[in-house]
């Protein structure tokens, strides 16, 4: 039987009780696939790698050495969350890389959005190489792929990058979750006892902020998006809205308008709020915000937030527009 293949009569996982046979039974398989080998994995912050992570703490403890690579294009205290749940509650053999100057360095003055992409994801497999060739002893690396990977792509989940490591490592590869459904991950995220905020973390893409801090990446403007972005979070969740929005974020691009702060002329940037509800992410409908809850969330970026002067809200479906704007 193709072991990349679901079969026809696996249950969903719609259920602690189904979670927690699919968690025991996966234990079972990765202590035997792996032994008291060492397993290596790249944890984002993101639901895959996160449950991935959980998972074979339970199954081989400190036998798993995560990597958590900050490029410094996470929203704001996500690097953070990683570090106090997989090191400080679970006790992860967790190492932290912080390479947000070596990730903005090559960045600069760049702002073609293939060639960003390309930039963030080459250098990853770098950092994540030279870690991994730190390390002594490790034969095996997890990932975090997931039935639609497999169906998708048939082959080697792309956007966690590290399908691009030199073959001279030659490690196997374990997935434990490879045959399950986004909703069914979230399912054991829960039963593993992961928090809710990152089980149900929204879609967020590869390169991070890279492609909402429009065009050429400057230090300044990406700082001021992560808090816009961090704002828009906080506020949607105060007003119930993070579970009933399917993805929402902010853009900040690469130009300015004038404005007026204190009684004096400014030239700042623009902030876009973008929301949308999605079944497939094939199409894409814009969700209607409650004027007093868009003006909350305008009140406060622009009271807070530095360098932005306005603040709009994005209106297009998909399509013809895309959902992110790079």
């Amino acid at each position: 039987m193709d072991s990349n293949k679901r079969p026809e009569d696996m249950k969903r996982i719609t259920s602690k009780e189904l979670a927690d046979e699919f968690i025991d039974k996966e234990i079972e398989k990765v202590r035997t696939q792996v032994g008291d080998k060492k397993v290596l994995l790249a944890i984002s912050g993101g639901v895959d790698s996160s449950v991935v992570a959980a998972l074979l703490i339970k199954a081989i403890g400190k036998n798993l050495v995560c990597i958590h690579v900050n490029h410094g294009l996470m929203r704001k205290g996500e690097s953070e969350q990683v570090i106090e749940v997989f090191k400080n509650r679970m006790n992860a053999n967790l190492i932290y890389i912080d390479a947000t100057d070596r990730f903005l360095d090559k960045l600069a003055g760049v702002s073609d959005p293939e060639t960003k992409r390309k930039i963030i994801g080459a250098e990853f497999i770098r950092v994540f190489e030279e870690e991994a060739r730190k390390l002594t002893d490790i034969e095996f690396l997890a990932q975090g792929t997931i039935y639609p990977d497999i169906l998708e792509s048939d082959g080697v989940k792309a956007h966690h990058n590290v399908g691009g490591l030199p073959e001279d490592l030659k490690f196997e590869l374990v997935e434990p979750v490879k045959l399950l459904f986004k909703d069914e991950v979230r399912v054991v995220g829960q039963a593993l006892g992961l928090p809710y905020s990152m089980v149900q973390r929204q879609p967020f893409p590869g390169p991070g902020l890279g492609v909402r801090c429009l065009g050429a990446i400057t230090r300044d403007r990406l700082n001021a998006l992560r808090e816009a972005d961090a704002i828009l979070r906080e506020e949607f969740d105060k007003a119930g809205l993070t579970e009933k929005v399917w993805q929402f974020f902010t853009v900040v691009p690469d130009f300015r308008s004038t404005g007026v702060r204190n009684g004096k002329r400014v030239f700042d940037w623009p902030c876009i709020i973008r929301a949308v509800n999605t079944v497939d992410a094939m199409s894409a409908t814009v969700p209607e915000i409650d004027y007093a809850i868009l003006k909350k969330i305008t009140d406060r970026i622009l009271g807070e937030v530095y360098g932005i002067c306005r603040v709009l809200y994005d209106l297009s479906p998909k399509g013809p527009a895309t959902i992110e704007w790079e």
